[in-house]
Parts: structure tokens; sequence; C-alpha cells
């Protein structure tokens, strides 16, 4: 590990006051003014941890190689301000903490430095290769099991008693009309979407696609559920309007197959590999002290 670098004016004895700031909202939800005394101890605790952790990381080659965009650290910024209500408050927590403006953004910059550097040690795994996304698939097949779906089409005409043509009557006699002729030559539902529909889903043949439990309009779920494939409801009713439902294809509930999830398998596998690099790697540069405190857990 290189020699450890020391950081000026980083006291590990107290929290800097950007930490100070920072962990009150993370750990506790509150501004600095607002913390208890117990909850000033554990931030101290916190934050101590934190301070000895960026000062090894930035005493690593690892930290001259990286380059941080400015727009970063305004969003940064951004997003600070944007916890409290007014300009004054905020200016009151600075002026409390001793922190001015060009002290926050370079504690920033600082902070955004070490997730890059991070960024960039965990960028070094390897990606998981197609037999171990088949083993992990094959391992926990119970975690991507489908909900029963219906592949369905809909036709929507909204009601306006104001408007001629969208009155309830006008509109459900339409709609009669509608599912007759969908009734007799059923491959002709989506030319009457495309006709008749106000969804934008018309242009489509009025495909909303693989539809599961919970995404649709409660009024029309009963009736989207109970369709067999190819079947028409009747016409029902919504807070947008009247609706005709097909169901193209019933789809049970089971696992989903392995080319629909290899890519989001691989993304899961390649994450828990990079988060499991960085915090070896904070281990490595922690040396003893992260030993020793695994050791006290352990006797605990």
């Amino acid at each position: 590990m290189p020699p450890e670098a020391s950081v000026p004016g980083t006291d590990l004895s107290e929290p800097s006051p950007y930490l100070t700031l920072k962990l009150a909202h993370g750990l506790f939800s509150k501004t600095p003014a607002e913390l208890g005394s117990d909850e000033k101890d554990r931030l101290r605790s916190v934050a101590a941890r934190l301070q000895l952790i960026e000062q090894r990381i930035f005493a690593t080659a690892d930290a001259a190689c990286v380059a941080l965009p400015e727009a970063s650290v305004d969003q940064g910024y951004a997003e600070i301000r944007q916890r409290y209500d007014s300009d004054e408050a905020f200016n009151a927590d600075l002026e409390r903490l001793d922190l001015s403006e060009a002290d926050l953004r370079e504690a920033l910059r600082r902070e955004l430095q070490v997730e890059a550097i991070l960024d960039q040690v965990a960028s070094r795994v390897a990606p998981p290769s197609e037999t171990e996304v088949e083993i992990f698939y094959l391992m926990h097949r119970d975690r991507f099991n489908a909900p029963e779906r219906r592949r369905l089409r809909h036709i929507l005409i909204t009601l306006n008693e104001e408007l001629p043509g969208n009155t309830r009557g006008e509109v459900m006699a339409r709609l009669e009309a509608v599912r007759a002729r969908c009734l007799k030559a059923p491959e002709r539902f989506a030319e009457q979407a495309l006709k008749h529909s106000e969804c934008p889903t018309a242009m489509n043949g009025g495909l909303l696609g693989e539809i599961s439990r919970g995404q649709l309009y409660s009024e029309l779920e009963p009736a989207a559920f109970a369709l067999a494939a190819n079947e028409l409801s009747a016409i029902v009713e919504s807070p947008i309007g009247l609706h005709l439902l097909r169901c193209d294809e019933v789809l049970a509930a089971g696992p989903l197959p392995l080319p629909l999830l290899r890519e989001r398998i691989t993304e899961q596998l390649t994450e828990s590999r990079r988060a499991a690099k960085r915090k070896a790697w904070i281990r490595e540069l922690l040396g003893d002290e992260a030993r020793d405190k695994g050791t006290q857990r352990a006797a605990g």
C-alpha cells in the first residue's frame, strides 16, 4: 500500500463542517442544529471513519488519475441547497458551521473525487461469463417468476356530454357497433382501434402490451383478467371513458426465460462484483485497523 499522506486541514478527531452537514441529513434527516447529544456522538463516530477512508484514498496512485467536471460540483451544491426552505436558513447553517460557500464546494469536490476513484477501482473487475450468468439463473429461478399477464388491446372513447358525438349514449352506441364488427371479424380490431380509439395506442392497433394485475384502472382489471385468448370484453367504463378490451394472449405465471433476463442478471452480477471490489480495496487501505475491528466484532 502507498505511504499514507496527510490531507491539509483534515482533523480526524472532529468531523469536518461539511461531513457534519452531510451526515446530519443522511443519518437523521435533520440540520446540524437539530441534533441531540446521542445523535452528535453517532455522527462523530461515522465521520471519523469516513475521514480516515478519504485520507487513505487520496494517498493512493489512483487519486492522481481522476478528473472531475465542475458541473458535478454545481449539481451537488444545488442538491444541498434544496434541502432548505430559504437562502436564509441555508446560509445560517453554513455560518453556524463556519463553512463558506467555497469550502462547501471544495468538500463536495473531494467527496465526488472519492466516488470517482472508487468507481475507477471497481471498473477493474471482469464481467461475468455466460456460464456464470446461466448458473446464477438456474440457482435462483424463484427470483425470476412472472405473474399471470394478458397481452391486451383496447379501444377508448372519452365521455363529454357537451361535445357532440361524445355523450354517453352516442359513445355506447359507437362502441356497440365496433364490438359487433369485431365479433364478426376479430382481425379487424386493430383497424377499428386506429379509426375510433382516442388513446395514443390507436396508432399501434390499440396494443397495451403485456399487462399484469395492478397496471390497469381498477374498473378495467376484472374484465381484462376474465378474458380468454382472442376474446372480446363487454364495454367497460373507467375514469377516462368507455373501453372495449381484447385479449390477444394469456401468459401464465411462471419462471421467465433466461434470454429475457440475461442482460439484467449480467448487470446485477457485475454491480455486485464492483461493490465487493470497492469494499475489499478500502479494507486493504485501512489495513490492520479493519482487521482489528473485524476481530472485535467477532469477539463481541
